[in-house]
């Protein structure tokens, strides 16, 4: 271990310690915290099996050896292998829901959080919604939290991964949504039935070659086929962008996370008006089209 532990005797002091070690490692925070203190209470908390309400004297507590042994475990990993620590412990929180993560799929952390927690208004009216599409699903948190927001709504998860769906239908049991959501292993819109959704919601791989090389270690625990998508980062979003509209019903919406590949998207596509989506709580590079949008501009589409 690169830091010394044997003056630990609390909580406090290995939190106060993660911190201070993850800021001088120079880990990298962009899985579900974004500094090093949230980090540390979240991995502390984890090995020793507590909620994160946990009443603030208990931080006091003198740990036994064994607690002291699992919370250096975690934090050895988080230093030297840069596991990203939602892999470390299993778990997230997406959109206000609890979900398994691990390596089959990506952390999730998109900002349509913000989007499905309002119930995509004012562009959708919630209670005419009735089928939802999370296309490249991963662990399914963005479907699975529709179908909490949307109570009256089938869901459809798309994912060319099978290992990815195992994650999903995992995550879909956990939250006893068997009857209304349902896993597609296709590609793209390859084995999905021409059914018209309300929403189609996609946070599709988007990462360029040349940004992918750049990315933190983080990020290279994450299954690159989630991740990588060509020299612009477009080759999932323009196939998406184009297919779309044979699935959306005439009032839909559809919603992608293109992140840093927004600007290619504009500049091969400057006649489309992309709405690009704000959020409160930060992330950008959202985009949103209407279904008459999606028709009106699919010749760029097709030729692009």
């Amino acid at each position: 271990m690169v830091c010394d532990t044997s003056s630990l005797e609390t909580m406090l002091d290995y939190i106060r310690w993660g911190a201070s070690c993850f800021a001088t490692q120079g880990l990298y925070f962009g899985h579900g915290t974004d500094n090093a203190l949230d980090e540390s209470v979240a991995l502390v908390l984890h090995a020793l099996k507590l909620r994160h309400d946990l009443p603030p004297m208990y931080l006091q507590s003198r740990l036994t050896k064994v607690e002291r042994e699992a919370i250096e475990a975690l934090f050895k990993r988080r230093i030297m292998e840069r596991v990203p620590a939602p892999y470390l412990t299993n778990h997230v929180m997406f959109a206000g829901y609890s979900f398994h993560v691990d390596d089959r799929a990506l952390v999730p952390r998109s900002p349509i959080a913000e989007l499905i927690e309002k119930r995509f208004q004012p562009w959708i009216q919630p209670e005419r919604v009735t089928r939802i599409l999370d296309m490249c699903t991963g662990s399914g948190c963005i479907g699975i939290a529709c179908a909490h927001k949307f109570p009256n709504a089938t869901v459809d998860l798309v994912d060319i991964s099978p290992q990815a769906l195992e994650l999903a239908w995992k995550n879909i049991s956990q939250h006893g949504l068997e009857s209304r959501v349902h896993p597609i292993k296709s590609d793209l819109f390859k084995y999905v039935d021409k059914n018209r959704y309300d929403i189609i919601i996609s946070n599709p791989p988007y990462v360029s070659t040349g940004e992918m090389q750049e990315l933190p270690k983080e990020y290279h625990h994450e299954p690159a086929l989630g991740l990588e998508a060509g020299s612009d980062g477009l080759d999932i979003v323009v196939p998406l962008l184009r297919l779309a509209p044979s699935y959306l019903k005439p009032d839909g919406i559809m919603v992608v996370e293109v992140g840093l590949s927004a600007e290619a998207l504009q500049q091969r596509f400057p006649q489309v008006p992309f709405l690009w989506l704000e959020f409160e709580r930060g992330g950008e590079g959202v985009l949103m089209l209407t279904a008459a949008q999606l028709s009106q501009y699919q010749v760029f589409f097709r030729e692009g």
